[in-house]
């Protein structure tokens, strides 16, 4: 296989396809690389399809694609920059050592390996996640980060660190993708194919996924979910760490213990995050003032409120609004 030139990003992709992969992911991904083609007027970007042995492989919802070339296809192989996993419901099953022995000489060679969906989690079993951040489909969050405790799983859309470019599930691979479009082709032809598929808000890897609680803590914790869904329904007046604790049942530092075990932070940094997560959806979606938007999410200023956003996100609200 073919060296990948690291200083350069990837533009000849091979999506390797396990069965029962995420159609929508995959898919989400490929048409956003023909679209900035189109957009580019050159074939920029190149793909090929690639399965376990050669054969069409069957997505989640039965409809099936066909392979370019098998895995064990070197010729071929030598012709791509980059391998992302497609991975989907039950991809455990299909972690095969064939996939894996391949997958670790594909990175041995140079080559950038990422995911879709739940692709990372074979990208671990392989070893390859091992000291890297990683994005995988919220469901699968908790199961990747128990199993591999090497992997720095992230609650962002999508991963990149280094050569390693992770995704989670549904059209966050659109938004991978378009991380390569503005950084080889420049930021009106990123922007021209977000337009292109109504994708009204290109995100970036500071953008997290929204996870259930409940998936998160299972029936472990009713007392921490109700108190999170009491943060999330109350974001303009919040409530302080003892009005919470009662409304729930319990003392202050029973709450503080809840969230320091499963959530593995304090009760008022998550509250924070929940209130600049919110701040953020309403300086993209809507048009209202710094100063309204303040004080929608609780903040006491809106110089408070801009200091505390840039340390979360490392620019102003003025500033990411001079980005939409």
């Amino acid at each position: 296989m073919a060296r990948a030139g690291l200083r350069d990003l990837p533009k000849t992709f091979g999506f390797l396809l396990l069965d029962d992969f995420t159609l929508m992911s995959m898919s989400s991904a490929i048409e956003t690389l023909r679209m900035a083609n189109r957009a580019a007027g050159s074939r920029v970007y190149r793909w090929r399809m690639i399965s376990p042995d050669g054969e069409a492989v069957t997505a989640s919802d039965g409809l099936s694609i066909n392979a370019d070339f098998g895995i064990g296809d070197e010729v071929r192989s030598r012709h791509v920059d980059a391998i992302i996993v497609c991975g989907g419901e039950g991809v455990e099953r299909f972690a095969a050592k064939p996939v894996l022995r391949w997958l670790r000489t594909a990175s041995a060679h140079g080559l950038a390996v990422g995911s879709t969906c739940t692709g990372s989690y074979v990208l671990a079993k392989a070893g390859l996640l091992d000291g890297y951040r990683c994005s995988i489909h919220w469901e699968n969050y908790t199961a990747l980060t128990l199993e591999f405790p090497k992997v720095a799983v992230s609650r962002a859309v999508y991963t990149i660190d280094r050569d390693r470019f992770t995704s989670s599930g549904g059209t966050a691979p659109m938004d991978l993708m378009l991380y390569f479009v503005r950084k080889q082709l420049g930021a009106e032809i990123c922007a021209d194919v977000a337009d292109q598929f109504v994708h009204e808000r290109i995100r970036d890897t500071r953008d997290r996924q929204h996870m259930p609680l409940r998936h998160v803590v299972g029936r472990q914790s009713a007392k921490l979910v109700s108190a999170v869904e009491l943060m999330e329904s109350n974001i303009r007046e919040p409530f302080s760490q003892g009005e919470l604790a009662t409304y729930v049942g319990l003392s202050r530092r029973q709450l503080q213990r809840l969230f320091q075990k499963y959530l593995r932070c304090s009760p008022s940094q998550y509250y924070l995050q929940l209130r600049l997560e919110r701040a953020r959806q309403l300086l993209f979606q809507t048009d209202f003032s710094i100063v309204e938007i303040a004080a929608q999410t609780g903040f006491v200023s809106s110089s408070h409120f801009s200091t505390t956003y840039k340390e979360q996100y490392g620019n102003t609200p003025s500033a990411e609004r001079a980005t939409k």
